[in-house]
Parts: C-alpha cells; sequence; structure tokens
C-alpha cells in the first residue's frame, strides 16, 4: 500500500494562525474536518490525528482555555481566504472626485449640460466639484458665483450632500458635493442617471435663471455689460469732423 506523503513544515504567515509543530501550547480543543468535537489532547496527539488525515492542525481561537484548534486542510484555506479578499477588492468602490467648470455668464443650455455631468458623477458614486471661473471684472462679483453654486445645490439637494461649501481661491469658486444614501440606492437599483425628480423651475424666457437665491444673476450680469457700455469711447462723427476742418481752412 502506497502512502500519500505530506509536508509537514508548513510554516503560517506574519499575521496568519500557527500550524501543526509551531503551536506551542501543552494541550488543545481539537474540531475535526467534519466540525465534530474531539476533546481535549495533548499537542503531539492533536498534530498526529491531523496527520493521519493528511491535514492540517491549525489554531484558530488561540485565546480560548485551552486553545482550538481545527482539522484542516492549511493551503486550501488560504486559497480560499486570498479569494475572499480579492473579491471583497472588487467589490470595494473607489471614489474619485471629478470636476465641473462654469462661468457666471453661463446660458440655460450650458447649465443644464454642466449640471447634468455633475449630476452622474453623484449617481456613479463619485463626488463632484463645481468650479466657477471668473474673468476680468467679473472677480469683483463673487456673489454671482455664489448664487450659481447655490442654484446647482439646490437642483441635485436629492442626491448629494455638501461636502465643502463655495470657497474662492484667487479666481476661482468651487464647491464639492458628495453623493447621499438616496443616491447610492438610485445606483443600486440601476435607476435612470441624469433624469433627477428635483428640478428648479426656469422662467418661460429662455437664458433667464430664476432659481430660488440665483434668482438677480442675469440682472447683475446685465449691469456688468451696460458699466462696460457706458465706459467705451463714443464714436466720432465723421461728417462732423470734416465740416470743421473746413472752417478752420477758411
Amino acid at each position: 500500500m502506497v502512502l500519500r506523503s505530506r509536508r509537514r513544515d508548513i510554516s503560517p504567515t506574519v499575521t496568519g494562525p500557527r500550524v501543526n509543530h509551531d503551536i506551542r501550547v501543552p494541550e488543545v480543543r481539537v474540531i475535526d474536518e467534519e466540525s465534530e468535537q474531539m476533546g481535549i489532547l495533548s499537542i503531539d496527539d492533536a498534530v498526529k490525528a491531523a496527520e493521519d488525515r493528511f491535514l492540517d492542525l491549525v489554531e484558530v481561537a488561540p485565546n480560548s482555555d485551552p486553545p482550538v484548534c481545527k482539522i484542516m486542510d492549511y493551503g486550501r484555506y488560504k486559497y480560499s481566504q486570498q479569494k475572499k479578499g480579492k473579491e471583497a477588492k472588487k467589490r470595494q468602490k473607489i471614489v474619485e472626485l471629478k470636476e465641473v467648470k462654469m462661468r457666471i455668464k453661463i446660458d440655460e443650455h450650458d447649465y443644464e449640460f454642466k449640471k447634468n455631468h455633475a449630476e452622474r458623477f453623484l449617481l456613479d458614486g463619485n463626488k463632484a466639484k463645481v468650479t466657477i471661473m471668473f474673468r476680468g471684472r467679473e472677480v469683483t462679483h463673487p456673489h454671482l458665483g455664489r448664487k450659481l453654486l447655490d442654484r446647482v445645490a439646490n437642483d441635485l439637494m436629492e442626491i448629494c450632500t455638501i461636502e465643502q461649501n463655495p470657497l474662492l481661491e484667487g479666481r476661482n469658486m468651487t464647491m464639492v458635493l458628495a453623493p447621499n444614501k438616496a443616491a447610492a440606492k438610485l445606483q443600486e437599483s440601476g435607476g435612470d442617471k441624469g433624469k433627477s425628480d428635483k428640478r428648479v423651475p426656469v422662467d418661460g424666457e429662455e437664458g433667464v435663471l430664476t432659481a430660488p437665491l440665483a434668482d438677480s444673476l442675469n440682472e447683475a450680469v446685465e449691469d456688468m455689460s451696460v458699466e462696460s457700455a457706458e465706459s467705451s469711447p463714443e464714436p466720432v462723427d465723421e461728417q462732423n469732423l470734416e465740416e470743421g476742418k473746413t472752417d478752420a481752412e477758411a
């Protein structure tokens, strides 16, 4: 009869359980491969019982008195634990920070386009960073950027929470939105992305923003345009200039 040989010098990992003769206690409580109690045995008898079954004696409860050991295939046990760890790592969601950029003079169509991007990021489980970019004299009106960010937060209030309040840094004002439990439920159920039920009303006239906290956005932008127009030099009448030249010659 040929007996299948098996190495008995299996060493535990740094964080793994002690195996076979690495178990340094005089007695252990033994559970066999069928999860049946074998009682308290000396360490030599317990290791011999495992070797007779061509298996390993693995310490599963070292803090018990006496420690509890189980007879099992330690190589298969390690493989199953590694497989479980890989599967858990695959299921783990890595949250990314994705950015959406806007201008305070953004029209309604572009605003909806950018907002839908932020909404999709949130429904995918990522964070959305909304950035308002100021150019030229626009930086003197930071309240316009704040109102536009407030409108974005109001439109996405059902699926997000504000992780970072609007913050002005140089010529950019940023706000960070994080997905909430409702967004996670929509993601798990495979809900319709980019179609949130909560919509802030918009005036019938295209391009006019009337969202809460942003109802004066267009008026302020128009005031800026009027100021720019008033500061520009008036055109010179060429006909009057020509007549004045003729009088001077005469």
